[in-house]
Protein backbone atom coordinates (compact mmCIF):
# COMPACT_ATOMS: atom_id res chain seq x y z
CA UNK A 1 0.00 0.00 0.00
CA UNK A 2 1.38 3.40 -1.00
CA UNK A 3 0.86 6.35 1.36
CA UNK A 4 1.74 9.88 0.19
CA UNK A 5 2.29 12.62 2.79
CA UNK A 6 2.24 16.14 1.31
CA UNK A 7 2.67 18.33 4.41
CA UNK A 8 4.65 18.19 7.65
CA UNK A 9 3.80 15.78 10.45
CA UNK A 10 5.54 13.92 13.25
CA UNK A 11 7.75 11.54 11.24
CA UNK A 12 8.06 9.06 14.12
CA UNK A 13 4.32 8.34 13.81
CA UNK A 14 4.85 7.02 10.28
CA UNK A 15 6.73 4.05 11.72
CA UNK A 16 3.40 2.79 13.07
CA UNK A 17 2.36 1.84 9.54
CA UNK A 18 4.78 -1.07 9.77
CA UNK A 19 5.57 -3.52 6.99
CA UNK A 20 3.41 -3.67 3.92
CA UNK A 21 3.23 0.10 3.55
CA UNK A 22 5.40 2.25 1.31
CA UNK A 23 5.56 5.75 2.83
CA UNK A 24 6.36 8.66 0.51
CA UNK A 25 6.98 11.58 2.89
CA UNK A 26 7.36 14.87 0.99
CA UNK A 27 6.24 17.71 3.28
CA UNK A 28 7.04 20.38 0.66
CA UNK A 29 5.05 18.72 -2.09
CA UNK A 30 2.06 20.94 -1.28
CA UNK A 31 3.94 23.82 -2.95
CA UNK A 32 4.52 21.96 -6.24
CA UNK A 33 1.13 21.12 -7.70
CA UNK A 34 2.50 19.49 -10.86
CA UNK A 35 4.76 17.16 -8.90
CA UNK A 36 1.94 16.44 -6.45
CA UNK A 37 -0.40 15.31 -9.24
CA UNK A 38 2.33 13.02 -10.52
CA UNK A 39 3.12 11.48 -7.14
CA UNK A 40 -0.51 10.89 -6.20
CA UNK A 41 -1.06 8.65 -9.23
CA UNK A 42 0.23 5.60 -7.37
CA UNK A 43 -1.13 6.51 -3.91
CA UNK A 44 -3.60 4.32 -2.05
CA UNK A 45 -3.84 7.03 0.62
CA UNK A 46 -2.82 10.66 0.99
CA UNK A 47 -2.15 12.51 4.24
CA UNK A 48 -2.61 16.30 4.18
CA UNK A 49 -2.99 19.35 6.38
CA UNK A 50 -5.05 22.37 5.38
CA UNK A 51 -3.15 23.58 2.30
CA UNK A 52 -3.25 20.56 -0.01
CA UNK A 53 -6.34 20.87 -2.20
CA UNK A 54 -7.95 17.46 -2.52
CA UNK A 55 -10.20 18.55 -5.37
CA UNK A 56 -11.59 17.10 -8.59
CA UNK A 57 -8.27 17.51 -10.39
CA UNK A 58 -6.36 15.59 -7.73
CA UNK A 59 -8.99 12.84 -7.48
CA UNK A 60 -8.81 12.28 -11.24
CA UNK A 61 -5.02 12.01 -10.95
CA UNK A 62 -5.33 9.46 -8.12
CA UNK A 63 -7.26 6.45 -9.47
CA UNK A 64 -6.08 4.13 -6.66
CA UNK A 65 -6.95 6.49 -3.80
CA UNK A 66 -8.89 4.87 -0.95
CA UNK A 67 -8.31 7.24 1.99
CA UNK A 68 -7.53 10.87 2.78
CA UNK A 69 -5.99 11.43 6.20
CA UNK A 70 -6.42 14.97 7.49
CA UNK A 71 -3.84 16.23 10.02
CA UNK A 72 -6.46 18.38 11.74
CA UNK A 73 -10.23 18.73 11.61
CA UNK A 74 -11.20 21.33 8.98
CA UNK A 75 -12.30 19.81 5.68
CA UNK A 76 -12.75 22.89 3.48
CA UNK A 77 -9.68 21.90 1.40
CA UNK A 78 -11.16 18.47 0.68
CA UNK A 79 -14.00 17.79 -1.76
CA UNK A 80 -15.84 15.49 0.65
CA UNK A 81 -18.88 14.80 -1.59
CA UNK A 82 -16.60 13.77 -4.47
CA UNK A 83 -14.59 11.52 -2.17
CA UNK A 84 -17.78 9.95 -0.84
CA UNK A 85 -19.03 9.34 -4.36
CA UNK A 86 -15.78 7.56 -5.22
CA UNK A 87 -15.79 5.52 -1.99
CA UNK A 88 -12.75 7.34 -0.60
CA UNK A 89 -12.67 7.60 3.19
CA UNK A 90 -12.05 11.11 4.57
CA UNK A 91 -10.44 10.88 7.99
CA UNK A 92 -10.03 14.01 10.16
CA UNK A 93 -8.03 13.81 13.40
CA UNK A 94 -11.02 14.79 15.49
CA UNK A 95 -10.13 16.04 18.96
CA UNK A 96 -6.38 15.47 18.70
CA UNK A 97 -5.45 19.17 18.58
CA UNK A 98 -8.25 20.46 20.82
CA UNK A 99 -5.98 21.17 23.79
CA UNK A 100 -3.51 23.10 21.63
CA UNK A 101 -6.23 25.34 20.17
CA UNK A 102 -7.94 25.81 23.54
CA UNK A 103 -4.70 26.98 25.15
CA UNK A 104 -4.08 29.37 22.24
CA UNK A 105 -7.52 30.94 22.74
CA UNK A 106 -7.00 31.38 26.47
CA UNK A 107 -3.45 32.68 25.97
CA UNK A 108 -4.49 35.33 23.45
CA UNK A 109 -7.54 36.28 25.53
CA UNK A 110 -5.30 36.88 28.54
CA UNK A 111 -2.66 38.72 26.52
CA UNK A 112 -5.08 41.05 24.73
CA UNK A 113 -7.06 41.78 27.88
CA UNK A 114 -3.95 42.58 29.92
CA UNK A 115 -2.18 44.46 27.12
CA UNK A 116 1.15 44.32 28.92
CA UNK A 117 3.38 42.02 26.91
CA UNK A 118 4.83 44.16 24.11
CA UNK A 119 7.06 46.53 26.05
CA UNK A 120 10.46 44.92 25.45
CA UNK A 121 11.78 47.63 23.13
CA UNK A 122 10.69 50.44 25.45
CA UNK A 123 12.21 48.68 28.46
CA UNK A 124 15.49 48.00 26.65
CA UNK A 125 15.69 51.67 25.71
CA UNK A 126 15.43 52.59 29.37
CA UNK A 127 11.77 53.60 29.51
CA UNK A 128 9.46 52.57 32.35
CA UNK A 129 5.87 52.46 30.96
CA UNK A 130 4.35 51.39 34.27
CA UNK A 131 1.47 53.86 34.27
CA UNK A 132 0.56 53.04 30.68
CA UNK A 133 0.71 49.27 31.05
CA UNK A 134 -0.76 49.16 34.53
CA UNK A 135 -4.25 49.81 33.18
CA UNK A 136 -4.70 46.36 31.67
CA UNK A 137 -7.64 44.17 32.59
CA UNK A 138 -8.39 40.76 34.04
CA UNK A 139 -10.45 38.05 32.38
CA UNK A 140 -11.93 37.10 35.75
CA UNK A 141 -15.66 37.87 35.73
CA UNK A 142 -15.77 38.63 32.01
CA UNK A 143 -17.95 36.77 29.54
CA UNK A 144 -16.40 34.55 26.91
CA UNK A 145 -18.72 33.96 23.96
CA UNK A 146 -18.13 30.89 21.81
CA UNK A 147 -19.58 30.77 18.30
CA UNK A 148 -19.82 27.03 17.82
CA UNK A 149 -19.68 24.68 20.79
CA UNK A 150 -18.02 21.51 19.57
CA UNK A 151 -15.04 19.60 20.95
CA UNK A 152 -12.52 22.45 20.83
CA UNK A 153 -14.90 25.14 22.11
CA UNK A 154 -15.86 22.89 25.01
CA UNK A 155 -12.19 22.59 25.96
CA UNK A 156 -11.93 26.39 25.83
CA UNK A 157 -15.00 26.67 28.07
CA UNK A 158 -13.52 24.39 30.73
CA UNK A 159 -10.38 26.51 30.95
CA UNK A 160 -12.30 29.78 30.95
CA UNK A 161 -14.57 28.60 33.77
CA UNK A 162 -11.53 27.65 35.83
CA UNK A 163 -10.32 31.26 35.46
CA UNK A 164 -13.58 32.58 36.89
CA UNK A 165 -15.01 33.68 33.56
CA UNK A 166 -18.65 33.46 32.57
CA UNK A 167 -19.13 31.41 29.41
CA UNK A 168 -21.86 31.59 26.78
CA UNK A 169 -22.11 29.78 23.47
CA UNK A 170 -24.15 29.66 20.29
CA UNK A 171 -24.58 26.31 18.56
CA UNK A 172 -27.90 25.41 16.93
CA UNK A 173 -26.69 21.87 16.24
CA UNK A 174 -25.95 20.90 19.85
CA UNK A 175 -29.11 19.83 21.72
CA UNK A 176 -29.96 22.00 24.71
CA UNK A 177 -30.12 18.80 26.78
CA UNK A 178 -26.44 18.03 26.16
CA UNK A 179 -24.34 17.94 29.33
CA UNK A 180 -21.84 20.31 27.71
CA UNK A 181 -24.24 23.19 28.43
CA UNK A 182 -23.76 22.76 32.18
CA UNK A 183 -22.44 26.11 33.49
CA UNK A 184 -22.59 27.57 29.95
CA UNK A 185 -25.34 29.95 28.77
CA UNK A 186 -27.04 28.91 25.53
CA UNK A 187 -27.57 32.18 23.64
CA UNK A 188 -28.68 33.29 20.20
CA UNK A 189 -25.90 34.78 18.12
CA UNK A 190 -26.93 38.45 18.39
CA UNK A 191 -27.31 38.24 22.16
CA UNK A 192 -23.95 36.50 22.47
CA UNK A 193 -22.21 39.21 20.43
CA UNK A 194 -23.86 42.01 22.41
CA UNK A 195 -23.00 40.62 25.85
CA UNK A 196 -19.58 38.99 25.43
CA UNK A 197 -16.29 40.63 26.35
CA UNK A 198 -14.32 38.07 24.34
CA UNK A 199 -15.71 36.27 21.28
CA UNK A 200 -13.98 33.15 19.97
CA UNK A 201 -14.97 31.45 16.70
CA UNK A 202 -15.31 27.67 16.42
CA UNK A 203 -17.35 27.02 13.27
CA UNK A 204 -16.40 25.45 9.93
CA UNK A 205 -16.14 27.57 6.79
CA UNK A 206 -19.28 27.08 4.71
CA UNK A 207 -21.32 29.34 2.47
CA UNK A 208 -23.50 30.07 5.49
CA UNK A 209 -20.58 31.00 7.77
CA UNK A 210 -18.53 32.96 5.21
CA UNK A 211 -18.34 36.58 6.43
CA UNK A 212 -20.28 35.51 9.52
CA UNK A 213 -18.48 38.34 11.33
CA UNK A 214 -18.83 41.44 9.17
CA UNK A 215 -19.35 45.15 9.81
CA UNK A 216 -22.88 44.59 11.16
CA UNK A 217 -21.75 42.00 13.71
CA UNK A 218 -18.72 44.08 14.73
CA UNK A 219 -21.01 47.03 15.42
CA UNK A 220 -23.11 44.83 17.69
CA UNK A 221 -20.10 43.87 19.81
CA UNK A 222 -18.99 45.83 22.87
CA UNK A 223 -16.44 48.57 22.31
CA UNK A 224 -14.12 46.81 24.77
CA UNK A 225 -14.64 43.39 23.13
CA UNK A 226 -11.93 41.13 21.76
CA UNK A 227 -12.35 38.79 18.77
CA UNK A 228 -10.36 35.56 18.39
CA UNK A 229 -10.44 33.46 15.21
CA UNK A 230 -8.75 30.06 15.20
CA UNK A 231 -11.43 28.49 12.98
CA UNK A 232 -11.04 29.44 9.32
CA UNK A 233 -10.20 32.52 7.31
CA UNK A 234 -13.23 33.85 5.49
CA UNK A 235 -15.48 33.59 8.53
CA UNK A 236 -14.32 37.08 9.50
CA UNK A 237 -14.46 39.81 6.87
CA UNK A 238 -10.90 41.11 7.15
CA UNK A 239 -11.43 44.66 5.80
CA UNK A 240 -14.36 45.12 8.19
CA UNK A 241 -12.28 43.90 11.13
CA UNK A 242 -9.38 46.19 10.22
CA UNK A 243 -11.76 49.16 10.06
CA UNK A 244 -13.28 48.22 13.42
CA UNK A 245 -9.87 47.98 15.10
CA UNK A 246 -8.58 51.24 13.65
CA UNK A 247 -11.74 53.11 14.65
CA UNK A 248 -11.79 51.52 18.12
CA UNK A 249 -15.17 49.87 17.47
CA UNK A 250 -13.70 46.82 19.22
CA UNK A 251 -10.68 46.65 21.52
CA UNK A 252 -8.55 43.92 20.00
CA UNK A 253 -8.28 40.74 17.96
CA UNK A 254 -6.21 37.61 17.47
CA UNK A 255 -6.19 36.00 14.01
CA UNK A 256 -4.56 32.64 13.38
CA UNK A 257 -6.35 32.06 10.07
CA UNK A 258 -6.81 34.20 6.98
CA UNK A 259 -8.94 34.28 3.86
CA UNK A 260 -5.88 33.62 1.70
CA UNK A 261 -3.03 31.58 3.15
CA UNK A 262 -0.16 31.96 3.43
CA UNK A 263 -0.61 35.67 4.08
CA UNK A 264 1.40 37.57 1.46
CA UNK A 265 3.05 40.97 1.83
CA UNK A 266 0.19 42.92 0.27
CA UNK A 267 -2.49 41.24 2.39
CA UNK A 268 -0.35 41.52 5.49
CA UNK A 269 0.23 45.23 4.95
CA UNK A 270 -3.47 45.89 5.46
CA UNK A 271 -3.09 44.98 9.14
CA UNK A 272 -0.35 47.56 9.75
CA UNK A 273 -1.14 50.03 12.54
CA UNK A 274 -4.06 47.99 13.87
CA UNK A 275 -3.98 48.37 17.67
CA UNK A 276 -3.99 45.40 20.06
CA UNK A 277 -3.74 42.81 17.28
CA UNK A 278 -2.07 39.39 17.35
CA UNK A 279 -1.36 37.65 14.02
CA UNK A 280 -0.07 34.06 13.83
CA UNK A 281 0.41 31.74 10.82
CA UNK A 282 -2.30 29.08 11.36
CA UNK A 283 -0.52 27.42 14.27
CA UNK A 284 -3.15 27.44 17.02
CA UNK A 285 -3.54 23.69 16.74
CA UNK A 286 0.14 23.00 16.11
CA UNK A 287 2.21 22.33 19.21
CA UNK A 288 4.85 19.66 19.73
CA UNK A 289 2.42 17.61 21.80
CA UNK A 290 -0.55 18.31 19.54
CA UNK A 291 1.42 17.33 16.44
CA UNK A 292 2.28 14.00 18.02
CA UNK A 293 -1.36 13.29 18.85
CA UNK A 294 -2.66 14.44 15.45
CA UNK A 295 -0.03 12.45 13.56
CA UNK A 296 -0.56 9.28 15.59
CA UNK A 297 -4.34 9.42 15.17
CA UNK A 298 -4.09 10.12 11.44
CA UNK A 299 -1.75 7.17 10.90
CA UNK A 300 -4.09 4.91 12.87
CA UNK A 301 -7.12 6.16 10.89
CA UNK A 302 -5.46 5.70 7.49
CA UNK A 303 -4.00 2.31 8.38
CA UNK A 304 -7.40 1.04 9.53
CA UNK A 305 -9.14 2.39 6.40
CA UNK A 306 -6.62 0.76 4.06
CA UNK A 307 -6.85 -2.50 5.96
CA UNK A 308 -10.63 -2.44 5.65
CA UNK A 309 -10.41 -1.64 1.95
CA UNK A 310 -7.99 -4.52 1.42
CA UNK A 311 -10.14 -7.08 3.22
CA UNK A 312 -13.57 -5.55 2.54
Amino acid sequence: MNVLVTEFMNEAALEEFGSGFNINYQPKLVDDRTALLGEVASADAIIVRNRTQVDAELLIAAPKLKAVGRLGVGLDNIDVPACTEKGIAVLPATGANAISVAEYVICTALSLTRGAFASNEEMIEGHWPRAQLGNGGEVFGRQLGLLGFGTIAQQVAKRALSLGMRVAAYDPFLPSSDAAWTDVDNLEIDQLLRTSDIVSLHVPLTEKTRNMIDATELRIMKSNAILINTARGGIVNEPSLIAALKSNKIAGAALDVFEHEPLDRAAGARFANCPNLILTPHIAGVTAEGNERVSALTVANVKAALSEAKHG
